[in-house]
């Protein structure tokens, strides 16, 4: 049986141990079906395990005999050249899709995730396409789940599949996600990480799900982004109009930091296939890596509208008496400070300008747009009376 190194993506899903123990199951039976529907509620850790069973069925060393002490079948090596990629998410032959449009998937997408299904793997054995937000899936999606070419799996990710075309439903094996509380994700993280239990609340709040939330603490640059926001909100109440342009440029400095690396993986997996891939197949993975690109973009930006929603939903809680610890217990000095000037109708407010850029950000306005005018909507509702 194989070993399930705690680098193993698959033995991190300890909030969600029916899941993680049917993937086992199905990965290390052979039986893995060629299209799941994950099902939950946001922060359930859906899309932690679409990773997870990507990196288990990409394994190179799948099937290798290890320590047959490990209960966990079928898990990833967690330290193969496939593994590592898919950890960072950089695998070429693993392809996270989100809808471009606020009405859904546009007809493009939907017509290139055909063609590419057709297409043979760039690196591994197979191929992965995990969907995220299932429900705005195009009617046309569902002949590519009825039949697709050996080795190709599809993770969709959904909250109900009751909003979910039945065409859809019908072609997928639907796996039903717990909620998890914040307070039980934080354990799985601190019990991962070792680190404080301050801190995994902060990371949870931040990153959504125990298991982003272990890499956003292994990640210096998404954590400077988040203290950027963080002393961003802070330096409102003295801010005129010049600095609020200015902070808003600096913040999405810090927000795509991480990008740099991506793209240089990037460019060395092109470099790497440049002698053997055809001019069409380059051009696919040229634009696939732009549309990489622009989903960990977002998810930046929406990890930092995060940060923002939890130190304000910190304020609010504390203006109302709530007896409850901080999420963001490092910076208690900054939440006291705007608790002194602001009023509970304030917080509130500053809350809702949040929720309006994250609407802001999934209707393709642009990023730096939307936070100017979130910081703007901000500093008005906490600093007037």
């Amino acid at each position: 049986m194989t070993t399930a190194p705690d680098h193993s993506l698959l033995a991190r899903l300890d909030t969600q141990p029916r899941v993680r123990d049917f993937i086992s199951r199905a990965v290390a039976s052979g039986r893995a079906s060629h299209a799941y529907l994950f099902l939950g509620a946001p922060g359930s850790g859906k899309l932690d395990a679409a990773w997870a069973l990507a990196q288990a069925l990409l394994c190179e060393r799948a099937g290798e005999d290890g320590d047959a002490s490990s209960t966990l079948a079928g898990a990833a090596c967690g330290s193969c050249d496939a593994c590592v990629r898919v950890a960072r998410h950089t695998h070429p032959d693993v392809h996270l899709l989100a809808p471009e449009s606020a009405t859904g998937y546009l007809i493009n997408q939907t017509r290139e995730l055909l063609e590419d299904v057709a297409l043979a793997p760039i690196r591994a054995r197979g191929k992965v396409y995990i969907i995220d937000r299932a429900e705005q899936l195009r009617a046309n999606t569902a002949n590519a789940l009825e039949e697709p070419p050996a080795g190709v799996t599809f993770i969709l990710l959904g909250t109900s599949a009751e909003v979910i075309l039945p065409t859809i439903v019908s072609r997928c094996q639907c796996v039903p996600f717990r909620t998890v509380s914040p307070v039980r994700a934080a354990e799985a993280v601190e019990r991962a990480t070792g680190t404080s239990p301050e801190r995994c609340r902060m990371a949870v709040s931040v990153a959504g799900s125990p298991a982003r939330a272990i890499e956003f603490l292994k990640n210096a640059e998404r954590q400077e982004a988040r203290r950027q926001m963080v002393r961003a909100i802070d330096s409102l109440r003295h801010a005129d109009e010049a600095d609020v342009l200015l902070i808003a440029k600096d913040l999405m400095v810090a927000i795509n930091a991480p990008l740099a690396e991506v793209k240089s993986t990037q460019q060395a997996i092109l470099e790497q296939n440049a002698d053997y891939l055809s001019r069409g197949a380059m051009k696919q993975l040229e634009d696939r890596n732009k549309r990489e690109l622009s989903a960990r973009e977002r998810s930046g930006i929406m990890e930092a509208l995060a940060s923002a929603r939890s130190l304000l939903r910190d304020v609010l809680m504390r203006l109302q008496g709530v007896p409850a610890p901080a999420m963001n217990g490092d910076v208690e000095d900054i939440i006291d400070r705007l608790c002194s000037a602001a009023t509970v109708t304030g917080a509130t407010a500053a809350l809702d300008a949040v929720a309006s850029a994250e609407r802001c950000i999934a209707r393709n306005v642009t990023p730096q747009l939307a936070i100017e005018v979130m910081l703007f909507d901000i500093r008005k509702a906490l600093t007037c009376p």
